[in-house]
């Protein structure tokens, strides 16, 4: 098993167990549309006893514009 390590956009510091069918671009349902980040640089740990095989994916795009304020607990009225 390997695993991906997300820079940047709205996934930015995530870890997520990486399938064997992901190439160079690893691509996720997210609000309304989809966002994608690509493989950069040479997976890390890829030997058979050095633990999960890890590879660094960066944020590329969004299909959809990206509300970073979305679900934020200031923007809920305070009585």
């Amino acid at each position: 098993m390997a695993i991906a390590r997300l820079s940047g956009g709205p996934l930015d510091g995530q870890v997520i167990p990486l399938d064997d069918t992901v190439d160079d671009a690893y691509i996720a349902s997210y609000n309304e549309g989809q966002i994608v980040y690509r493989r950069v640089g040479e997976d890390q740990h890829a030997g058979a006893t050095d633990g999960p095989t890890e590879a660094l994916f960066s944020f590329v795009e969004s299909t959809e514009p990206l509300d970073v304020t979305a679900g934020d607990v200031d923007d809920v009225p305070h009585s």
